[in-house]
């Protein structure tokens, strides 16, 4: 443990980590559930069905189905053709609401099919999309509501769900973050017409690139289906616009490895967000983001403000020791292009604090409590001794400007 300044990294002492320790870090397979992965890419080749709603694809989304307690379940390529299919199968026009504080995937989905995002701010607290002030925003021109499901923390889906009603409005969640996720005792998957989850490598569950769209509405889902595969919907047949959104079967190979691994996963992300919460505990500067409900602890999120160290500050000082935390989502959609460079930017004060202040920590099943231990006593070092490591960033910037 590192308990004196001249220890630091910045200060000239080694870093505590040469080997990176990153944000999102892949959870891989592990013995049995490696060998039972390698055998069902061996079958995959030995079939030579590789894609187009292949067995494994089919084994997958049944699984999924399952797992959420949803009638239906589309995998895709990517959540990012997950949103544009859903919203393209919902008939969205003209503007739609999305919180500012989200990671920038779910305002281009929309802007890449010709929909316009309007941004509204989040809550202090939770970080989720603010229904007051979304419903403020609701124009003759707004047709939907995309709320994010942030670090696994539930959008308030009562109040969404009846501003929905009251405007006629489609409501559409971004489930990102949010496998395995809960809302008052419901399973985030089947809140308002359809979820889209995101099984990127750096998630929860991953399968390598992937994602799926879940919905209780048979008729949307058929219609999503065939989307998915260019507007297929048999041989020969073309039935709509399409477009090609397929999970392959390896992908969802991956899927299913992972998925067998989810209560392994969840327990190494709780004890270390518990670890995090005990080590940083009292710390002034430092505030650990609460979850609503036990989920999947896949982030571990904190706000840095006060008096001592700001954000970045405290980020370069954990870059320097190898700890590789990222700053989310800076600087605001809002403030990201294209959307930065319209006529009127606006000012969402909540957003832009978070912006500036949040901080995601190491996590996951590549990271033990034992580093977390290390990592925060950097950080208590740091944030203990703030205006000396002030005084040496200020001196180290100076020097790389000379």
């Amino acid at each position: 443990m590192k308990q004196q300044l001249s220890q630091l990294a910045l200060f000239g002492g080694p870093p505590r980590f040469y080997e990176p320790l990153h944000v999102g870090c892949p959870n891989v397979p592990q013995a049995e559930a490696r060998n039972q992965f390698l055998q069902s890419v061996s079958d995959i080749l030995d079939r030579r069905w590789l894609t187009n709603h292949g067995p494994v694809v089919a084994e997958f989304e049944r699984a999924l189905a399952q797992k959420l307690g949803v009638r239906n379940v589309i995998t895709v390529c990517n959540a990012t053709q997950g949103l544009q299919v859903v919203a393209k199968a919902c008939g969205l026009t003209g503007e739609v609401i999305v919180p500012a504080f989200t990671f920038v995937a779910t305002a281009h989905a929309l802007s890449w099919i010709g929909l316009e995002p309007v941004f509204a701010d989040v809550d202090p607290h939770r970080h989720t999309i603010d229904p007051d002030h979304l419903e403020a925003l609701i124009t003759p021109r707004t047709s939907a509501i995309v709320a994010t499901h942030l670090w696994g923390n539930a959008c308030p889906t009562e109040r969404l769900a009846q501003i929905a009603r009251e405007y006629r409005l489609q409501l559409i969640y971004d489930a990102a973050h949010a496998f395995g996720g809960s809302h008052q005792g419901q399973v985030i998957g089947s809140f308002g017409r359809a979820e889209v989850f995101s099984f990127h490598a750096t998630k929860f569950i991953n399968s390598f690139e992937g994602g799926a769209i879940t919905t209780n509405d048979d008729e949307l889902a058929q219609k999503m289906r065939q989307m998915t595969c260019f507007g297929f919907d048999g041989i020969d047949h073309v039935a709509s616009v399409g477009t090609n959104a397929k999970m392959s079967e390896v992908a969802a190979a991956m899927g299913l490895s992972s998925l067998s691994m989810m209560a392994d996963i969840t327990a190494a992300n709780q004890l270390n967000y518990e670890a995090y919460c005990l080590r940083l505990a009292g710390l002034p500067g430092v505030r650990l983001l609460p979850f609503d409900e036990a989920g999947n602890y896949q982030y571990a999120i904190a706000e840095v403000r006060g008096k001592g160290l700001s954000r970045d500050q405290l980020l370069e000082v954990l870059w320097a020791e190898g700890i590789r935390a990222r700053r989310y989502f800076y600087p605001g959609c809002h403030r990201m292009e294209p959307y930065a460079s319209r006529a009127e930017v606006p000012s969402l004060p909540v957003s832009e604090r978070l912006a500036e202040t949040v901080l995601a920590l190491p996590t996951g099943t590549a990271v033990t409590p034992t580093e977390i231990a290390a990592i925060c006593s950097i950080v208590r070092l740091a944030m203990g001794n703030a205006e000396e490591v002030k005084q040496r960033l200020a001196r180290t910037h100076q020097a790389a400007a000379a």
